[in-house]
């Protein structure tokens, strides 16, 4: 991993780079400039697929839109360096091998998809309010499946892979883990991304590029805008064939799942997951906020020079507000029942506790067994790690009564307390 930051700094506009690294991107801007790097063409992407693939048959082509926008967006408006742009035309062609390998098992073996995923735990808070704490605690249990990195990065078995025996996807996750240290070594002090732990299903997601994780990490907003004005539903069906194929390769009784993405979407989760129970973590907005704007200024970095902290604070309140307002709508109208909100601050003061109400509501069984999975991963999950998130609310043009104005009904409603 190298060596741990002490604490993140706020050079958001000058991120850091290792030398081989800004010499790559120096010699790409060259062969930009030839004509020898071109833009992302999705038409090329699938053919890319195709062949490294050796498959040709996705089924339904729906996923070829939001391809296409994403592409487009990437190409006019993320401003990638010339290593940014290898990393994400790599992602696009492995998610579409993804897509057609998974339909050649499906046709191979059409028995997963009559799978019986058990009771699905879904976490949708927003961002920075205990999720990832929360998810590593539920995941614990032996019963309880998780999407695990390695498993978000490489779904399917390899072609020639043993059944049971996933040790080469392993080890490429592994690999990219410590690729990602090497590329923002301060990343880990904010969000720890490690190939073995738990990891968002909004990468499953990402396969039908259909997600917000692009707005996260690259500056699109011709497609965060267009995103959020289509129906999902597509896509969280997918999401449930994918789940079904990973619990084919390793099963487990339930399932647990957690992204803030979801809470954009509850009603078309209510349909597509009639099992899950969804849980909504809640913390003082005036500590979540710049904490996440500062989150996705680091990302952003990894791929591009041109970051601009005020631009993504803009976009990130606007669009938190919007997560706010549309799960609050669809909490309205849906089956009170379906749902449980965990304070943060009692998730600090009792895990075990809160894990319990949480198995209570979903109607699972809580015994000693799980109680003791559960505090040996809290032990484990130590908070600063890998070093301490460090940010200023000034860095993003924001002040505490912005945020405050912006975020005051979602505290009413759900009684927030302002944390010291």
């Amino acid at each position: 991993m190298g060596k741990k930051p002490l604490q993140t700094g706020n050079q958001y506009h000058k991120p850091y780079r290792p030398l081989p690294i800004a010499l790559f991107n120096r010699a790409g801007r060259v062969a930009e400039k030839m004509g020898v790097l071109g833009q992302l063409d999705t038409e090329q992407l699938i053919a890319n697929a195709r062949r490294k693939s050796g498959l040709t048959d996705f089924g339904d082509e729906w996923f070829r839109t939001p391809l296409s926008v994403l592409v487009n967006a990437i190409n006019e408006e993320a401003n990638l360096t010339p290593l940014g742009k290898l990393i994400q035309k790599n992602r696009l062609e492995a998610a579409l091998m993804v897509r057609l390998r998974a339909q050649q098992l499906l046709q191979a073996h059409p028995e997963i998809l009559q799978i019986d995923l058990g009771k699905i735990i879904i976490i949708a808070g927003l961002q920075r309010t205990g999720t990832t704490t929360l998810h590593r605690l539920l995941a614990a249990d032996p019963n309880m499946r998780a999407l695990l990195s390695w498993e978000a990065l490489n779904p399917l078995p390899l072609p020639r892979e043993k059944t049971g025996n996933p040790k080469k996807r392993i080890a490429m996750a592994r690999t990219a883990e410590k690729g990602l240290a090497y590329l923002a070594p301060e990343f880990f002090a904010i969000h720890p991304v490690e190939h073995d732990a738990p990891e968002e299903d909004v990468l499953l997601l990402d396969l039908s590029f259909m997600s917000q994780s692009p707005e996260a990490t690259l500056h699109v907003p011709t497609y965060a805008n267009w995103l959020e004005k289509q129906d999902h539903t597509p896509a969280y069906e997918y999401l449930r064939t994918l789940l079904k194929i990973l619990t084919w390769q390793r099963p487990a009784a339930n399932w647990v799942l957690k992204t803030p993405h979801h809470m954009e979407y509850l009603d078309v989760i209510l349909k597509v997951f009639p099992e899950a129970t969804i849980v909504q973590t809640h913390r003082d907005p005036q500590k979540t906020t710049g904490s996440f704007c500062s989150m996705v200024a680091h990302g952003r970095g990894v791929f591009s020079d041109q970051v601009d902290a005020r631009d993504v604070a803009r976009h990130w309140v606007r669009k938190v507000n919007r997560l706010m307002q549309v799960s609050i709508d669809v909490r309205e109208r849906a089956n009170p029942q379906r749902f449980i909100d965990v304070s943060y601050y009692d998730l600090l003061k009792d895990p075990i506790a809160e894990v319990a109400r949480i198995y209570r509501a979903a109607g699972l069984p809580f015994d000693e067994r799980v109680a003791q999975a559960a505090e040996a991963t809290r032990q484990r999950n130590v908070q600063h790690r890998y070093g301490k998130h460090v940010y200023r609310l000034e860095d993003f043009g924001l002040t505490r009564e912005d945020i405050e104005t912006q975020t005051a009904f979602y505290r009413r409603r759900y009684g927030i307390p302002y944390e010291q």
